[in-house]
């Protein structure tokens, strides 16, 4: 605990849900400097999911544009009811455009794991994203899940982000039945895959996503999977393989690693490096195993 609170503001203020700590993410630290970063136009580093600089010839995905950039922040628990936040979200509402077909940002997207994203973000910070939710809910597919690709079979990497987004409209504005539904149907999706398995073999669907990596942006792993799900409500008995898979990643000292970096541009780096040990990984799998062993 002591490694985690001599950390920056982001990280230190949610050890305790320290009020006075979390006031400092806006002034000090990473979060004071993602947001000095934001463009006249409401946007960082010129677009919405891709830098206006980037021509598809760099090393991974970069993530340095409005989306990752303002999932970032909502990890990093800027206060949405603050005068920050609003100045910032006002910004982004009146400037910033998909490069998709030009939409306004908060009207989402084509591409569900664009707008899972939009909609959490867009809720936590308190902008109407219920026209967008409700489109979103007549993309789910048979099996209970989510897929940006044309395929009937959904994908996990999609399929958590839109139940982050669903979970986070919930919490704002209560939800509705429908989407109450639809969040139920995608957490079985991942359930009874025991969040990494494929429910024909039984087999790993795909290595890396027992790989803990931070931001994780889009992508899927097993530890995101399960803080989806401690914020959502009681373990389920499925997660039981997916919690062991955490507690395995625990070193001597307590502390977890660092496993993989999602490559591409950032605005700077927030870890020290893969391999070593990591504080977002070490409060989130700390956050898991409390509220997994709590109902034991």
């Amino acid at each position: 605990m002591s490694w985690l609170l001599e950390s920056d503001p982001a990280v230190a203020w949610q050890v305790h849900s320290d009020p006075a700590l979390r006031a400092r993410v806006a002034r000090e630290g990473w979060g004071a400097r993602l947001l000095a970063l934001q463009g006249p136009d409401g946007s960082w580093d010129g677009g919405a999911c891709f830098p206006a600089s980037y021509r598809g010839d760099e090393p991974g995905q970069p993530w340095t544009a409005t989306m990752h950039t303002l999932q970032t922040l909502q990890i990093f628990g800027l206060d949405p009811s603050s005068a920050v936040s609003a100045r910032m979200i006002a910004r982004v509402a009146a400037g910033c455009r998909w490069e998709h077909d030009g939409q306004r940002y908060f009207d989402g997207e084509v591409e569900e794991c664009i707008n899972g994203r939009t909609i959490e973000t867009g809720a936590y910070f308190g902008v109407d994203v219920a026209p967008l939710v409700a489109r979103v809910l007549t993309t789910q597919k048979a099996d209970g899940g989510w897929n940006c690709e044309p395929s009937d079979r959904s994908s996990f990497d999609t399929t958590l982000t839109v139940l982050d987004g669903l979970l986070a409209f919930e919490q704002a504005t209560g939800g509705s039945p429908a989407s109450r539904d639809a969040r139920r149907r995608g957490e079985d999706y991942l359930l009874v895959r025991g969040l990494f398995r494929r429910l024909s073999t039984g087999e790993v669907v795909k290595p890396e996503y027992l790989d803990f990596a931070f931001p994780y942006y889009w992508h899927y792993d097993v530890l995101r999977a399960l803080d989806y799900f401690r914020r959502a409500g009681p373990p389920d008995p499925r997660m039981a393989a997916a919690v062991e898979v955490v507690r395995s990643k625990r070193q001597p000292d307590g502390r977890w690693p660092l496993d993989r970096i999602h490559p591409g541009r950032v605005h700077f780096p927030i870890e020290d490096g893969a391999g070593r040990p990591s504080r977002w990984n070490t409060l989130r799998a700390l956050r898991v195993l409390d509220w997994w062993e709590g109902t034991r």
